[in-house]
């Protein structure tokens, strides 16, 4: 299993931004992705971003779409998530997660991921 090291998170005022790391133990090849999912109190877990390591092709999901980019350093085996205008109910612990074998049908789904970061929490508050 790929280990995944999370950094970034913290206390910002609405309106203001943030970016997330998250560096992979192992160099990327093939079929691989990384994605980032948060989970705010109470609420299942939710995709955010995803990219294709190889193409740096990149999906948003709705409510981050022009204010999140993901992207990713091939050398440096790590992937971020600059979150611009940040809101109130983007608060959440932020997690990144990767796959070696991506399917496009299943790139937004949890389930997909077989690597876990252990989650860096991002608070949005006045």
């Amino acid at each position: 299993q790929v280990q995944l090291v999370e950094s970034g998170g913290g206390l910002v005022q609405p309106g203001g931004s943030l970016t997330l790391s998250c560096t992979a133990s192992e160099r990327a090849s093939g079929s691989y992705a990384m994605a980032w999912f948060r989970q705010a109190p109470d609420k299942e877990r939710a995709f955010v971003a995803a990219i294709r390591w190889s193409s740096q092709y990149t999906y948003y999901a709705d409510p981050v779409k022009g204010r999140f980019t993901i992207s990713r350093d091939n050398g440096a085996n790590t992937g971020y998530l600059q979150m611009n205008n940040l809101r109130p109910e983007d608060t959440a612990v932020y997690y990144c997660a990767v796959t070696r074998t991506v399917i496009t049908s299943t790139i937004m789904s949890a389930a997909a991921y077989s690597s876990w970061g252990p989650g860096t929490r991002v608070t949005v508050s006045s």
